[in-house]
């Protein structure tokens, strides 16, 4: 069996934050989940380089657009390496072979583009059109990038998207390509009812030359969005490469709700057109803020991520944000509750039962654990919330076992069964403790790769490997910056 995971990719015009962090680590867990099932898996990730807005960071930076994103999108690259995201490809949209296949793209659609004088509210930061009605709904300035929106009269060319309405409506009701959460479904449903307009899909050259040219006008750039979410089938070589034939349609797309309406409207109607299958799922997070507040340069609140993986390791920074930043919703980072997680949840209670468990076994079996017996665990809701994309759901079942472990070595007490003498049963609980965390390691992989290992590295060979340090030394809370 085959499974396909992309990412949405983010621009370039500035280094990469937690929001990226977070769409990474949701599509290397799918990833690594159905690498264990033994699946054959491509996992694509990369990096969004043209537009307006890349051009007007390149030129603040003193550089050329090219040497601009070059420097930038390395950034991402050596970020996905420092949180061990572990995808198969890297597309940049100024990659030659994506340049080529985008055009090929175009022209496979010319039957449902035409040219027309338009006339319209733009944001740069967004890179779209907005229309009358939500320009008047939030007063002339974007939310999200608290700029005013600029009004533009152009020639540019337009997609039909209009006419595959009917279609976009049955697919995502019916769920042949499902959107989760159903809170994501419904929002992009109110907006297909209300009828899909056609969209820009160029700019005119004279305005944003840092693009790429529309095949036989070159008057004209791609439209940034229109050519990034080409992005999914370029990177496995649409149309005649064998990767490209095995591997669409993709399984799951991961991508944040502010780009929901281009996913879940624009990519279907672009593949309908192409007569392509649309992706099965497409899974919308949210987003994290600090302290309760949205991050911002301004606020002074913006969290580097690796700056807390260089305080608290990779792991933990991979289980803080899959298990505490709700799956289908938005949630927050402190320092604060990033080191009550470290240490009541990772110290305390994983890395606690593997020594206590690592040292009666090395006490009072000189490091011998024999034979263990199979999971005991039922799975099953554990396979079901990593197929809906409940990640924070999947941690917090794993997380029962780890207490229940804990409990069970309470409750069996092996240090007064050793005394009593019963060498059978004590040899029984051990072979248990061993075995449970067997398969909490297992249920781990693809949340905390490192760990999962150090576990299986220790009770997986029958005779005790220990650990030369904690599995997750305490941290003292004084020692965290402010937030």
């Amino acid at each position: 069996m085959k499974f396909y995971v992309a990412t949405a990719i983010p621009y370039v015009n500035d280094k990469p934050h937690l929001g990226h962090a977070l769409l990474h680590l949701y599509a290397d867990v799918l990833a690594r989940y159905h690498r264990q099932l033994g699946e054959q898996v491509l996992f694509s990730a990369g990096t969004d380089e043209h537009g307006g807005k890349v051009a007007e960071a390149a030129q603040k930076a003193g550089l050329p657009p090219k040497q601009f994103v070059d420097q930038i999108s390395v950034q991402f690259r050596e970020g996905l390496e420092k949180l061990q995201v572990s995808n198969d490809r890297f597309i940049r949209t100024t990659d030659l072979g994506h340049e080529q296949r985008a055009r090929l793209i175009w022209q496979a659609l010319s039957k449902d583009i035409y040219k027309k004088a338009y006339e319209g509210w733009y944001c740069v930061g967004c890179e779209e059109f907005k229309t009358e009605a939500y320009v008047k709904d939030t007063n002339g300035i974007c939310p999200l990038h608290n700029r005013p929106y600029k009004k533009l009269r152009e020639e540019n060319y337009f997609f039909g998207l209009s006419r595959y309405t009917g279609k976009i409506k049955q697919a995502i009701e019916t769920d042949q390509y499902k959107v989760v959460p159903s809170s994501r479904k419904n929002e992009i449903l109110s907006v297909v009812n209300e009828g899909l307009q056609d969209i820009s899909i160029s700019r005119p050259k004279n305005k944003i030359p840092w693009g790429i040219p529309v095949p036989g006008d070159d008057t004209q750039t791609m439209y940034v969005w229109f050519e990034a979410l080409m992005n999914y089938i370029t990177v496995i070589g649409y149309p005649e490469h064998q990767d490209f034939k095995k591997y669409w349609p993709a399984d799951v797309q991961v991508i944040g709700k502010d780009i929901l309406r281009f996913h879940a409207a624009v990519w279907p109607g672009m593949l309908l057109g192409l007569s392509l299958p649309l992706p099965k799922m497409l899974y919308v997070h949210g987003f994290v803020t600090s302290g309760g507040q949205k991050m911002s340069k301004s606020l002074g609140n913006v969290i580097d991520p690796l700056e807390i993986v260089n305080k608290y390791g990779v792991d933990a920074f991979r289980y803080f944000f899959l298990r505490h930043i709700p799956s289908y919703g938005d949630g927050d980072f402190t320092w604060g509750l990033i080191e009550a997680a470290y240490n009541n949840e990772l110290a305390d209670q994983l890395g606690n039962a593997v020594s206590r468990t690592a040292a009666m076994i090395t006490k009072y079996q000189n490091g011998i654990i024999g034979d263990t017996p199979p999971p005991q665990h039922d799975i099953a809701p554990f396979q079901q919330a990593m197929l809906l994309c409940r990640f924070d759901k999947a941690l917090e079942l794993v997380w029962e076992q780890v207490k229940g472990l804990n409990q069970y070595i309470d409750e069996e007490k092996p240090w007064e069964i050793a005394k009593s003498g019963d060498e059978e049963h004590l040899r029984e609980v051990l072979a248990n403790l061993a075995a449970n965390l067997l398969e909490i390691a297992a249920l781990l992989v693809p949340f905390m790769p490192q760990t999962a290992t150090k576990i299986q590295s220790v009770f997986g060979t029958g005779i005790l490997q220990p650990l030369p340090d904690s599995l997750f030394p305490k941290h003292e809370a004084a020692s965290a910056p402010a937030v």
